[in-house]
């Protein structure tokens, strides 16, 4: 998944931030850019296994579109983090479930026309993080 940061520039006495607008309580730091990227996704990964422990899921992530006009950032670079969240989501257990034919067809064509989408049951895995982050 990819988590979009917003980095704030340094200097020569100040290190440069890194936020997580769509992962509360995340943030990190580097005395150079390329150090502050290398330590956002550290700071991410901790994060995630924090969370996991505590039975919650990884928050999903936006497009940058969704905060690059926020004022709270305003003259900050934006990067993204790319991260695999499933480790942090548990053991995979298979698991039967009904669907109408014109369903499984619909899901089929958009994981075929889709790369982000690894098969019909990580489409699956999606929707239902999707659902269940909406009505929290």
């Amino acid at each position: 998944m990819l988590y979009p940061i917003a980095i704030e520039k340094g200097s020569d006495t100040e290190a440069f931030g890194v936020v997580f607008p769509d992962v509360e309580g995340c943030f990190s730091a580097g005395d150079s850019f390329e150090e502050a990227l290398i330590n956002a996704k550290e700071a991410l990964t901790m994060h995630l296994e924090l969370l996991a422990e505590q039975g919650e899921l990884p928050p999903l992530a936006t497009s940058v579109d969704q905060h690059i006009d926020n004022l709270d950032y305003q003259g900050w670079v934006w990067a993204l983090v790319d991260i695999d969240v499933e480790p942090y989501m548990g053991k995979a257990n298979k698991v039967n479930v009904t669907l109408p034919n014109l369903l499984i067809k619909k899901i089929d064509d958009a994981v075929e026309g889709a790369s982000q989408y690894k098969n019909r049951s990580h489409f699956l895995q999606v929707a239902a993080a999707h659902e269940l982050s909406a009505n929290i």
